[in-house]
């Protein structure tokens, strides 16, 4: 099980952190991710994190603004949002795998990620 927490309400220009951590002791993620969803719209990749090799991956929409961190210790995983914009509002999804290492480009995938948290919604506006 996978819970997310961290969101809000927020201006246009502030910060959220977003956090996600598994709460199974016995399940050890070999990758994270965030994801997000507007109403009416498909679900969307935003950051992954996978500790072998620490690749990181971002979308184009929040690179430069965005930065995802991981602690296998805690088995969690991290979204600190920089700069928000209202179009960063929306519910964001965390995700988790396990297994063997992925290659990157597979990370931005929602089929690479068997396991889901419940959403937390971010909201920016003035």
């Amino acid at each position: 099980q996978l819970q997310a927490s961290g969101g809000g309400l927020v201006m246009p220009g502030g910060s959220l952190r977003l956090s996600c951590a598994a709460s199974e002791r016995t399940f050890s993620p070999s990758a994270m991710g965030w994801f997000r969803q507007v109403p009416g719209k498909e679900r969307e990749f935003v950051a992954a994190f996978q500790w072998s090799g620490r690749n990181i991956r971002y979308s184009e929409a929040v690179k430069g603004r965005f930065t995802i961190s991981g602690s296998s210790a805690e088995r969690a995983v991290y979204l600190q949002m920089n700069s928000l914009r209202p179009e960063d509002t929306a519910v964001y999804y965390c995700a988790a795998r396990g297994g063997s290492r992925m290659i990157t480009s597979l990370l931005s995938a929602q089929t690479s990620y068997p396991y889901w948290g419940q959403g937390t919604l971010v909201t920016v506006s003035s």
